[in-house]
C-alpha cells in the first residue's frame, strides 16, 4: 500500500509552532508513505525540514518569504526534480517531484491569481507552460513503467459542486471559465484522473479550503482546490481518499485541510 497526503501548511515555521514537526512521523506514519504540500522552509527547525526516517526535498521560492513546496517520503527516491523546465518558474517554489519505484509523486502549488492584475497573467502563463509538461511527464513515466500522481493546491475549483458559493464566484480567480476549461484539458485531453471525483462523482465537496474571513469554516462555505491527480492506472488502484477537515477552527494548521489517499501498488 502507498499512502499519500497533500498538506498545505502555509509555511513550515508557522506549522512547526502548531506541532507539524511531530505530525510528520506520527500522523504520516507508514512504511510506504509520501506527503507533500506548500510550505516556505526558510529557517524552519531541522526536525521539521529533515525529520528522522524521511527522505525530503524542498523547493523554496527565490523571493524571500513567498511560496515553497516540499516532499517527504518514507521511500528513498530514485531521483528528484525541482521545477518543470520553464525558466520563469524554476525558482518560484511551485513544483517538485520524486521518482519512486513504480510511481512519480509531485507536489504542486499553482498560482492563485487575481483577476485584472499581473498575478492572473502569471497564473495563465504557468498553466500554459505546465500543460505540455504534464503530457511529457505522463509519457516519460509510462516509458519507465511508472504511474504519475500530482498532488497539491491546484487553485482551481473545477465544477459547481467544488465550491459552496459558485454563483457568486463565477468572475473570480479560481473559478473562471478559462481556468476550469484548462483543468478539463488536464482530465479530458491528457487523460489524468481527479481521484476524488472518481470515488465520489456527485459532490458537493468535500471542500479543502476555507477563507479565514467570517464564518466560512464553521459554515463549511469552502472550495475544493487541493487535488490528487493521477494517471488512470494509479487512480483505479485508489482504495480510499479522505479530506482531513479539522474538528474546529482553532485546531486547523492552516486554511487548507490535508487530503490523504491510499493506493494499492
Amino acid at each position: 500500500m502507498l499512502t499519500v497526503s497533500t498538506v498545505n501548511v502555509n509555511g513550515l515555521r508557522a506549522a512547526a509552532k502548531k506541532g507539524f514537526h511531530g505530525v510528520v512521523p506520527d500522523h504520516f506514519r507508514g512504511r510506504r508513505r509520501v506527503s507533500g504540500g506548500e510550505g516556505r522552509a526558510g529557517r524552519a527547525a531541522r526536525r521539521t525540514r529533515e525529520p528522522e526516517g524521511w527522505h525530503t526535498v524542498h523547493a523554496p521560492c527565490a523571493a524571500k518569504g513567498r511560496n515553497g513546496v516540499s516532499l517527504y517520503s518514507r521511500i528513498e527516491p530514485d531521483s528528484v526534480r525541482v521545477g518543470f523546465g520553464e525558466a520563469e518558474f524554476e525558482d518560484s517554489g511551485r513544483y517538485v517531484e520524486m521518482w519512486l519505484p513504480g510511481v512519480v509523486v509531485a507536489s504542486l502549488y499553482l498560482p492563485s491569481g487575481d483577476v485584472g492584475t499581473p498575478r492572473q497573467d502569471e497564473k495563465e502563463r504557468f498553466m500554459a507552460a505546465f500543460l505540455p509538461y504534464l503530457a511529457t511527464l505522463r509519457d516519460k513515466a509510462a516509458s519507465d513503467d511508472r504511474e504519475v500522481l500530482v498532488c497539491g493546491d491546484w487553485n482551481i475549483a473545477h465544477a459547481e459542486i467544488d465550491l459552496k458559493n459558485w454563483k457568486a464566484n463565477r468572475k473570480n480567480a479560481g473559478f473562471l471559465p478559462e481556468e476550469r476549461a484548462w483543468l478539463s484539458r488536464v482530465f479530458d485531453e491528457l487523460g489524468y484522473v481527479d481521484v476524488q471525483r472518481r470515488l465520489d462523482p456527485e459532490g458537493p465537496g468535500p471542500y479543502t479550503w476555507w477563507s479565514y474571513r467570517g464564518k466560512a469554516f464553521d459554515n463549511d462555505s469552502g472550495w475544493r482546490i487541493d487535488y490528487h491527480v493521477a494517471t488512470p492506472g494509479l487512480a483505479q488502484r485508489c482504495t480510499s481518499l479522505v479530506v482531513e477537515r479539522a474538528e474546529s477552527y482553532e485546531t486547523r494548521w492552516s486554511d487548507h485541510a490535508p487530503v490523504t489517499a491510499t493506493y494499492e501498488v
